[in-house]
């Protein structure tokens, strides 16, 4: 069986710690969900569990990683995060393997994965077929090699609604150990037997790891349990440590009053207050050592957000009134047709529906109506970052360029904001083209909020977003004022955010 033992994982480009001593075996058939915050290390976790040539070029570890030996050991599959680029473009017959697999048993795992096993003698290309499908065929190819654990790298990311709800129930009757990184916080709730937590406390200067044995939804609870306990235990602590410090304040004063106004025909008396004083400072230096050891608020990674300013389009306001005959994609394809959206003041619109039905197509075409405007202010965060952010740029120059203020003053503002939603002072220097994923998405919420919108066109807003900041986010656009139309697969934002939903369905043959 797979066994980790004390592995302490470091960066090699910052020398940043990411696991220390961390060690963890899986129960044979759990399904154990790694969690955490961007850049903590969770990809490299899976990878190192999997083959420790995978980190060679970019970190250095310690420790030990046992799969056991001679019929004991455990076969590990890995599905990275991203598609193997240079296999896209192969048949799907040969990035199976097909002709070498037995017949019957290519069939039955199709089967399993609920895929027609025709698929696996298909000329198509791998990289032509839609997320869903390219996600089922690539671990088909998993399944092929008969392994003991399945090592999932975010096998969620660019999922629709259907492949999200089929992917959940999938894992959940693996007979397999799965060990899955994952944003999508209803697939956590409903999969994951055991949390592994990958924090980076005090400023991204310590790792900590948490291996808890309860679903994620009893963690997350459990966790802000701890975390609101530890609060209020050091706010009473604090109160109790001023009323000690504000009685020693007052004998402080008092000896220190009766030292300046002691005679000098008195010297005895002023040997005794010297003495008195003498003391008065050892209780001093006690109660700096008892302020050092205070219950302190658990050093977690809560994302804080500032919030949005108020919105200056009164609600009723027509912000949209769309009549769309037909929505066509850049080669002509029919999307859509007889698309109605009428949208007022305050209202919050999400637009679902598979992959490859228009609902990005739709939101380009709202941003493009909406965003020269005068009478409204409306922010955009598309998909893809690079439409919003300048790569080259660093997260502060990139701020101060929207904000149109170049002043230390607010350069000093922006670090503060970015601190508060985890960025490192390296990180702040950093091109964003270095940033992960969720970074960038936090950064475009931030320089959306900068920018006080009255409209906020949102697609795909939680998609690189950790389970830890996803509820932020959510919150903040739930709250918000002004009139919301975004897209999302993201079952909880879909829940907590929309007022109206626009649900597309796939196009018709014919139409493409």
């Amino acid at each position: 069986m797979l066994t980790c033992q004390n592995l302490t994982v470091t960066h090699r480009k910052d020398g940043r710690v990411l696991v220390r001593d961390f060690s963890f075996t899986p129960r044979r058939g759990e399904h154990v969900a790694v969690i955490g915050e961007e850049g903590n290390g969770k990809s490299t976790l899976l990878r190192l569990m999997h083959d420790p040539a995978l980190i060679a070029d970019y970190a250095d570890w310690e420790g030990v990683v046992s799969k056991g030996s001679g019929a004991d050991r455990a076969a590990t599959a890995y599905l990275p995060q991203e598609p193997e680029a240079a296999l896209a473009g192969l048949p799907v017959w040969e990035y199976l393997g097909t002709p070498d697999a037995d017949v019957g048993r290519m069939a039955s795992l199709a089967d399993s994965l609920s895929v027609d096993p025709g698929v696996c003698w298909s000329e198509r290309a791998v990289g032509t077929f839609s997320g869903g499908e390219q996600m089922k065929i690539r671990l088909l190819r998993l399944l092929r090699r008969e392994p003991d654990i399945l090592l999932l790298d975010e096998p969620s990311n660019d999922l629709d609604l259907p492949a999200l709800v089929w992917l959940e129930e999938w894992i959940a009757a693996r007979p397999e150990t799965v060990i899955f990184i994952s944003h999508d916080e209803v697939l956590l709730e409903n999969t994951a037997e055991c949390v592994i937590h990958l924090e980076q406390v005090m400023r991204k200067t310590e790792p900590r790891w948490t291996v808890s044995r309860a679903g994620y939804r009893e963690y997350a609870a459990e966790r802000q349990w701890r975390i609101e306990r530890a609060a209020a235990q050091a706010k009473n602590d604090r109160a109790a440590f001023e009323k000690k410090m504000e009685r020693y304040r007052h004998i402080y004063e008092r000896v220190h009053h009766e030292q300046n106004a002691v005679s000098r025909q008195a010297p005895s008396s002023g040997r005794l207050l010297k003495k008195k004083m003498h003391t008065v400072k050892a209780m001093e230096r006690r109660f700096e050592r008892e302020r050092e050891g205070l219950a302190k608020k658990i050093d977690a990674e809560e994302q804080v957000m500032i919030d949005f300013p108020p919105v200056k389009v009164p609600a009723g306001k027509v912000i949209l009134d769309l009549d769309l005959p037909e929505l066509c994609a850049p080669d002509g394809r029919v999307l859509q047709r007889d698309i109605r959206m009428r949208v007022t003041g305050g209202e919050k619109w999400v637009i679902t529906g598979p992959n490859g039905c228009g609902k990005t197509t739709l939101m380009r075409e709202i941003a493009a109506r909406l965003l020269p405007r005068r009478d409204i202010r409306a922010a955009y965060m598309p998909q893809d970052y690079a439409e919003q952010l300048d790569r080259d740029a660093d997260p502060v120059t990139c701020l101060r360029e929207a904000l149109g203020d170049g002043s230390e003053a607010t350069a000093v503002k922006i670090r503060t904001w970015l601190g508060s939603i985890k960025f490192t002072a390296a990180e702040m220097a950093h091109p964003i083209a270095q940033l992960s994923g969720g970074q960038r998405a936090k950064l475009c919420f931030l320089e959306m909020i900068l920018k006080g919108p009255d409209v906020l066109l949102l697609d795909e807003p939680t998609r690189n977003l950790s389970p830890m900041t996803a509820p932020v986010i959510r919150q903040i656009v739930a709250d918000f004022a002004g009139t919301v139309i975004a897209v999302s697969h993201d079952r909880k934002f879909i829940e907590e955010v929309a007022e109206e939903e626009m649900a597309f369905a796939q196009p018709e043959p014919d139409s493409c």
